[in-house]
């Protein structure tokens, strides 16, 4: 095998060319309530971890999921090998071998574990994938045993010639080792050998150089390259660093609360991003220039409740470019109140606190609130507030989702405009999920 591979570019072949078919996938989660609440037999609410995701792998390319902790680009690795039920959509899989395409979701028990060897994955930590008490011989040839593959000599045999093929060699030297006995780097390794010794079509790789050090995460991809090569495999790379995934692959999808938005050639995604979220995740890039300041235009705020995403464009709330259609509803306004209260003196605060009481009214999802003077204050005080705070930022974003600000005889009027359907569209090489385009 050659030291070093030159990243391929992408397959431009049509739909016979697609190993795997994403259609639709959803993956919720059901929250429990508190202790009363599940006695009365309420909800605790649901997170969509996967929402509505479409996607098509060609044969041979290395697809990144790219995006902040808890965009569920983990949940979507997971839920294409089986180890999480889906909710809807399906996941078909189109083996080399030939045949009709199958849908992974419907396999259960035995015929699920079947089909798993040809769908294996990395997981992030080797330090955790390697058990402590299991030599690595054992345990690269384990996925063998389990399948009834191989046994004996062969066994020993396949379990050289995957180590081998890992870099860790003469086996020999690693066979009778424990996991404790290797460093970081050399786990990983083991960790691929034994996703690859029942020659899979797909590897789902989660993270697999972030908890390794700076020096052997090239290494590592560059391995992962290489047997990509040899063994003709096509990889999900799932990662937060856009660093690694410029390096590794063919074509990136950027997702933010369970949605993609934005996918395409890896080249043009780093050359031209579309979406204002992708665009913050590469001026968040660290330089390695320590002159150079860290943008100021980062995203504001942070990822929002999965339970409770919301509406529209679910990176409204952060996004400097937002529009009146983007999806602005009463409990924006409420975070706004809040953040205005921040910078405002203690007396201020207490004064325009009982005067709009604790804002439950916001917590809503309709677009018209009307909000009432609490504790005996007047609408022209209330009013007076909320005109305040609108003169502090005019620029605001969710000004422009604002259609009506009236005061009436008991109260004010908010409302906000309706959120324009938001779907991925085709711009250029790359599909974008934006009001912009």
């Amino acid at each position: 095998m050659s030291e070093t591979v030159t990243v391929p570019e992408a397959p431009t072949a049509g739909k016979a060319d697609v190993i795997l078919d994403v259609d639709h996938l959803q993956v919720h989660f059901k929250l429990r309530g508190a202790g009363l609440s599940r006695i009365l037999g309420r909800e605790g609410g649901i997170v969509k971890a996967v929402d509505d995701v479409t996607i098509a792998l060609k044969r041979g390319e290395v697809f990144g999921l790219v995006g902040e902790s808890g965009s569920g680009k983990t949940t979507l690795g997971r839920a294409v090998l089986g180890l999480v039920p889906i909710t809807g959509g399906l996941i078909r899989h189109q083996s080399l071998d030939g045949g009709a395409p199958v849908d992974i979701a419907s396999l259960k028990g035995k015929k699920l574990r079947k089909h798993r060897q040809k769908l294996q994955m990395v997981f992030q930590d080797p330090h955790a994938a390697l058990n402590p008490a299991m030599t690595i011989e054992t345990q690269v040839g384990h996925p063998l045993v389990i399948h009834g593959r191989a046994k004996g000599a062969e066994l020993k045999a396949k379990v050289k010639s995957a180590l081998e093929h890992v870099g860790l060699a003469p086996a020999e030297q690693f066979m009778s080792k424990y996991p404790s006995d290797l460093s970081g780097g050399q786990k990983q390794r083991a960790v691929i050998a034994r996703a690859i010794i029942l020659e899979p079509e797909v590897l789902v790789a989660d993270e697999p150089v972030s908890m390794l050090d700076m020096s052997v995460r090239a290494k590592i991809l560059q391995l992962m390259l290489d047997l990509k090569q040899y063994l003709q495999l096509t990889y999900i790379y799932i990662t937060h660093d856009l660093a690694t995934a410029k390096f590794f692959c063919d074509r990136v999808a950027i997702m933010y609360l369970g949605k993609i938005v934005e996918v395409g050639p890896t080249a043009e995604i780093f050359a031209e991003p579309r979406h204002p979220y992708t665009q913050a995740l590469l001026k968040a890039i660290p330089d390695v220039d320590p002159s150079k300041m860290v943008p100021r235009d980062l995203p504001r705020g942070e990822i929002p409740d999965a339970a409770r995403p919301p509406r529209g464009c679910s990176f409204h709330p952060r996004c400097p470019l937002a529009r009146a259609e983007c999806g602005w509803e009463p409990r924006d306004l409420k975070a706004m109140v809040d953040e205005h209260w921040t910078r405002v003196s203690v007396e201020q605060f207490e004064k325009e606190q009982a005067l709009v009481g604790n804002l439950k009214e916001l917590n809503t999802d309709k677009l018209k609130v009307k909000l009432e003077p609490a504790h005996g204050g007047s609408v022209d005080e209330l009013w007076t507030m909320f005109e305040n705070i609108r003169t502090e930022n005019p620029e605001e974003p969710l000004w422009r989702g604002v259609t009506r600000m009236e005061k009436v005889k008991d109260g004010v009027v908010i409302e906000f405009a309706k959120p324009a359907e938001i779907a991925l569209h085709p711009v250029g090489n790359a599909d974008v999920s934006c009001v912009l385009y």
